[in-house]
């Protein structure tokens, strides 16, 4: 860890770097690749999964690193390499956490609201304020793209206002004809999933 500091000091140009990790973040996994956190390992094992899939894409994380940079600031390559891995793991983490509510909600689709628990329930009560905003902020003005009816082969889209209630009920609707494709293909192999 101290390498790491003194690298992103030298590279950055960063004169002190602190680090905040919430004690419940000391118990996860170092596994991007999926588990639970409680589980006590990999559900998925690492070979199974290439590293492009494990990881957000270097080009994303340089993008955004480089934001906090004086225009002529330069990044190592190694540094890029630790925040990708760290910020997939944070990504993975708190994933899996929502994941857990939702399971034990017996719900499929994880939304901001689980993620937000999940932050909260991990340590993380600082960033939930400005992140409750912004979901808010997004959900004001979002946009869901909707194939249109007719032309081009049903390839024209629209773009059509959804408000939070009719995503919910969408959601609900998917999970629903989930569960109704499964039972079709137990009943089909004979067996009863019910």
């Amino acid at each position: 860890m101290e390498k790491i500091k003194s690298s992103l000091r030298f590279n950055l140009g960063i004169q002190e770097i602190t680090t905040r990790v919430p004690a419940a973040m000391a118990d996860a996994p170092a596994s991007p690749a999926g588990g639970s956190h409680e589980s006590g390992g990999d559900q998925s094992p690492r070979s199974n999964v290439r590293e492009q899939d494990r990881y957000l894409p270097i080009a994303n994380i340089s993008r955004i690193m480089k934001k906090a940079l004086p225009a002529n600031g330069k990044i190592a390559k190694d540094a890029k390499d630790t925040v990708q891995e760290c910020v997939s793991e944070f990504i993975s983490f708190i994933t899996s956490e929502a994941s857990d509510k939702c399971q034990k909600e017996k719900r499929k689709t994880i939304n901001g609201d689980d993620l937000l628990w999940a932050m909260a329930t991990l340590g993380f009560e600082d960033y939930i304020d400005p992140l409750k905003a912004y979901l808010t902020r997004h959900r004001d003005s979002n946009l869901v793209v909707s194939p249109m009816q007719g032309t081009n082969g049903g390839r024209s889209r629209s773009r059509v206002r959804v408000s939070r209630e009719e995503e919910e009920e969408e959601e609900e609707e998917e999970e629903e004809e989930e569960e109704e494709e499964e039972e079709r293909k137990g009943a089909a192999m004979g067996l009863n999933l019910g």
